[in-house]
């Protein structure tokens, strides 16, 4: 079995600073990148003041069943909530979605934050899919990850393949080596691959070395420099993995999307 996969913040579908809308053309973008399976953060379930403001560029419905259309299946897990509108975490999927339960780990009262977790059956596979968005505060993001192995740990099989993506806000690459150490997860980026990081990543293990965790770099979109965003997998193997920074993906978003080629291990 083979999946394409991708994550991306795509910032409520509006520019960072003059908030213009972006959502059409991120539809087009996605629409050629084709991912099986796409986790997306800061989805726009609803705003009705840009609905009136951009009433030719604004979607009439929630931007997750806008950029899903009529070939894919959709989730949104609500998180953060106010009077014109909602926002939070989705999947996109090619597959049919089998089950969604989205779970609230804010860590104060000014960042709302969720764990949205969807099984999506692929060729007679459970995959259980997390999409997280971590919060700003690195005590914040280690309590949210620690109710993330929880869970990860009471809601899926411990042989069952995984993906956990999304927004980490984790710069200083903190969080890594606990989701590695207690879900058995690697990040994309962490894993062999065919090109001269991938080699010398095996060289070291070989000769008995740790290879450091390194997640790509993905904020900001028009010179990445941050390494905030990532696809952790359980039971696949990474054939490819690449940060977009290029053509539309520079401005379509303030963060750059992930894509990943995957195999069922």
């Amino acid at each position: 079995m083979k999946l394409r996969v991708a994550t991306y913040n795509i910032h409520k579908g509006v520019t960072s600073f003059a908030g213009r809308p972006r959502i059409l053309a991120l539809k087009q973008a996605l629409a050629q990148l084709d991912p099986d399976i796409l986790f997306l953060q800061e989805v726009q379930g609803r705003h009705d003041l840009n609905a009136l403001r951009h009433a030719s560029n604004w979607p009439q419905q929630g931007q997750h069943e806008y950029l899903a259309g009529d070939t894919h299946h959709a989730a949104y897990g609500m998180n953060a909530v106010y009077d014109h509108g909602h926002h939070g975490n989705a999947l996109i999927s090619r597959f049919e979605i089998a089950s969604i339960r989205n779970q609230d780990v804010s860590d104060h009262a000014y960042e709302s934050r969720g764990i949205l977790h969807c099984v999506v059956p692929v060729e007679g596979v459970e995959v259980h899919c997390y999409v997280i968005h971590l919060g700003l505060f690195a005590g914040g993001r280690r309590r949210q990850i620690d109710a993330l192995i929880q869970a990860v740990s009471t809601s899926s099989p411990p042989d069952a393949p995984l993906l956990i993506a999304g927004d980490f806000n984790d710069w200083t690459n903190q969080l890594s080596r606990t989701l590695y150490q207690n879900l058995g997860v690697t990040e994309v980026f962490d894993q062999p691959q065919p090109n001269a990081r991938g080699v010398m990543q095996g060289l070291r293990r070989l000769g008995g070395l740790s290879a450091p965790i390194r997640p790509a770099r993905t904020f900001p979109a028009m010179m990445p420099w941050l390494r905030l965003d990532r696809i952790y997998v359980r039971g696949f193997r990474v054939e490819t993995a690449e940060v977009l920074k290029d053509g539309p993906w520079a401005r379509l978003s303030d963060h750059a999307p992930i894509v990943t080629e995957l195999h069922l291990a």
